[in-house]
């Protein structure tokens, strides 16, 4: 109204018009960002451990050597499946839970344009995989990560509504991406501590052998050797 009365100061409105849009754009686009909610990005209580998380599946050709790797290890991970996949593959959902691991929300189609979507769309994608899992294996997701972490303003009160905590991570390997092992295992373990929550891909890994296959007894074993405990999330 006051733009109306005194057209001189519309350069002032669009300009806080713009600067107010490219602070939801990078709200967005910032995984990390804890300016649309709740982020979980570090364990809460950590006590020398720190969050294996792995995005993406079930995959029938990788996850049940993931499970392998981390039975030798002796340690659990938060898995945050694709409900689509879960519907798939509902046998390997259950046996990620028997092998007493958890199984956490990541939407039911991995849409890439998530973080644009209105609040019918996230909400069917998000209560669609919660409906998913829990028919299929009984479990209720206690936690929610969008694909590629990328948000919008509609998605804190879905989460809320459902149950559902967001949670990113504090480093991640781009296995989705990259194929040197080498340097995955470099961006996980740079600066590690407890609380340190870490992402990986069991569903669209790179590399003609999946690249978790070769890192995660790396990771594990580097965890051991600093002390600290590997972890699903609490």
């Amino acid at each position: 109204m006051l733009t109306l009365l005194k057209p001189s100061l519309w350069q002032w409105t669009l300009g806080s018009l713009i600067v107010d849009h490219l602070v939801i754009t990078a709200a967005t686009l910032w995984p990390r960002s804890g300016w649309l909610g709740p982020n979980l990005l570090r364990l809460p209580d950590p006590q020398q451990r720190v969050a294996i998380t792995i995005d993406d599946g079930p995959d029938p050709a990788v996850t049940p050597k993931v499970l392998d790797i981390l039975d030798q290890h002796g340690v659990k991970a938060s898995f945050f499946c694709v409900g689509e996949k879960v519907r798939r593959h509902p046998g390997l959902a259950r046996e990620i839970l028997a092998r007493g691991h958890t199984l956490e929300n990541h939407t039911t189609h991995h849409p890439h344009s998530f973080s644009v979507m209105g609040p019918n769309s996230i909400s069917k994608e998000v209560v669609g995989t919660q409906e998913i899992i829990h028919n299929t294996t009984g479990f209720t997701p206690r936690y929610f990560r969008a694909p590629a972490g990328l948000r919008n303003a509609f998605l804190n009160r879905i989460l809320f509504q459902n149950g559902l905590k967001q949670a990113s991570w504090t480093r991640r390997g781009f296995d989705t991406v990259e194929t040197n092992p080498d340097k995955v295992l470099a961006r996980l373990t740079h600066k590690l501590a407890a609380g340190d929550i870490l992402l990986l891909h069991d569903g669209n890994a790179a590399g003609r052998t999946p690249i978790i296959l070769e890192v995660l007894p790396r990771l594990l074993e580097r965890i051991a050797q600093k002390g600290l405990r590997a972890s699903a999330l609490p």
